[in-house]
C-alpha cells in the first residue's frame, strides 16, 4: 500500500475536522430536540430525512448486492438500532459534555475487546491509556461532588460498549464482505429505522412521530435537519471523499478530536459546569483516548487491512454508528 505524504492530505484536513466539530456539536443538538417521551419518534423523523437521500445516491450499487449481503447488513442494523436508542436516551438524561466524552471510550474498548477475542496482548502504554480514560470517566460523572453516575451516564457507557460490538461484528461478518460503504450504511440505517417504526407503534414507548412532528416549532425542525443533513449525510459523504484522497489513519486521527469539540461546545454553548472533578476527568479522557489512539495507530498503519485499533475501521462504520 502506498504511503500518502502528509502534505497531500492537508487540503482534506479542514473538511474532515469540520465533521469532527459537527459530531461534537450533535450531542447538544440532539438534546435540544429530544425529550424522554420523544426519543423513538425523533429517531424515526431524523432518518426519514436522511435515508431516502442515501438510497437515491447508491441505488445502482444497492441493486448489485447479493441476498446474503442484504441480510447481513440488516442484521447489523439491529445492533445499530440499539446504539441509537442508548445514545439518544443517554443524551437526554446527561449533559452534552458527558455524552461526548463517555462515548469516546469506544476508542479504548474496541482494541481491548479485539485483543481478548484474538488472544493477542496489547502494549503496556495502551493499557495505561485505557486506565487513564476509565479514571477520567469516573471523575467526569461525579460533577461537582462524588455521587452515583446518572442514568444518562450509564446509558452512554452502554452505547460505547454497543459501538464496540458493532465494529467487531462488522469486521468479522463474512456476509457483508465486498459490500461498498454506501450500500452497507444505507441498509444498516434502513434496518434500524424499521426497528424504530415498530417501537413507535408499541404503546408506552412515547409520542408517535406524527404527534412529535406536529408539535415541533421552527427551532426544533432546524435542529432535526441539522442532525439529518450535517451529522449524518454530510459527515458520511465527507468521509467517503476524504478517505480516497488521504490515508484512513489521517482521517481517523482527525475524527478522533470529536470528544474535544463535544466538551468545548457543551461547556461554552450549553453552560455545562462539570466542577473541578469533572474538568479533571474530562482532561484525563481526552489525554487517555488520544494516547490510546496514537499507540494502537502504529500497528494499524503496518496492517491496513485490519484497522481495528480505531473505533470505526471504515467510513461506513463511522457514519453508521453515529447516533448523536
Amino acid at each position: 500500500m502506498d504511503v500518502i505524504p502528509a502534505r497531500a492530505g492537508r487540503p482534506v484536513d479542514l473538511p474532515v475536522l469540520l465533521v469532527a466539530v459537527v459530531w461534537g456539536s450533535s450531542y447538544l443538538a440532539a438534546k435540544g430536540v429530544t425529550t424522554a417521551h420523544t426519543v423513538v419518534a425523533v429517531l424515526v423523523l431524523r432518518f426519514a430525512v436522511a435515508l431516502p437521500v442515501l438510497v437515491l445516491a447508491g441505488w445502482r450499487r444497492l441493486r448489485a448486492l447479493s441476498a446474503v449481503q442484504v441480510r447481513g447488513a440488516l442484521r447489523l442494523g439491529l445492533i445499530l438500532a440499539v446504539i441509537f436508542l442508548l445514545e439518544t436516551y443517554g443524551v437526554v438524561h446527561t449533559s452534552a459534555t458527558n455524552a461526548g466524552l463517555i462515548i469516546s471510550l469506544t476508542m479504548v474498548f474496541t482494541p481491548l475487546a479485539e485483543s481478548r477475542l484474538s488472544g493477542t496482548r496489547l502494549p503496556g502504554p495502551f493499557l495505561a491509556a485505557a486506565a487513564l480514560s476509565v479514571l477520567g470517566v469516573a471523575l467526569l460523572t461525579q460533577g461537582a461532588g462524588f455521587t452515583s453516575p446518572s442514568a444518562g451516564d450509564l446509558l452512554m457507557l452502554g452505547a460505547a460498549v454497543a459501538r464496540t460490538a458493532h465494529v467487531l461484528v462488522m469486521a468479522r461478518s463474512r456476509s457483508v464482505r465486498g459490500a461498498d460503504a454506501l450500500s452497507l450504511t444505507t441498509l444498516q440505517l434502513g434496518g434500524a429505522v424499521a426497528v424504530f417504526c415498530v417501537l413507535s407503534a408499541v404503546p408506552g414507548t412515547g409520542a408517535s412521530p406524527w404527534a412529535t412532528a406536529s408539535g415541533f416549532g421552527a427551532g426544533d425542525w432546524l435542529g432535526l435537519l441539522y442532525l439529518s443533513a450535517f451529522c449524518t449525510l454530510l459527515a458520511f459523504f465527507v468521509q467517503m471523499w476524504a478517505v480516497r484522497r488521504t490515508s484512513p489513519s489521517r482521517v481517523s486521527l482527525l475524527l478522533g478530536t470529536e470528544p474535544l469539540w463535544a466538551a468545548v461546545i457543551g461547556i461554552a454553548a450549553a453552560g455545562d459546569r462539570p466542577g473541578w472533578p469533572g474538568l479533571a476527568g474530562a482532561l484525563l479522557v481526552l489525554v487517555g483516548t488520544a494516547w490510546g489512539r496514537t499507540v494502537t495507530g502504529r500497528p494499524a498503519r503496518e496492517h491496513p487491512a485490519e484497522p481495528l485499533s480505531a473505533p470505526a475501521p471504515t467510513p461506513a462504520a463511522d457514519a453508521a454508528t453515529r447516533a448523536e
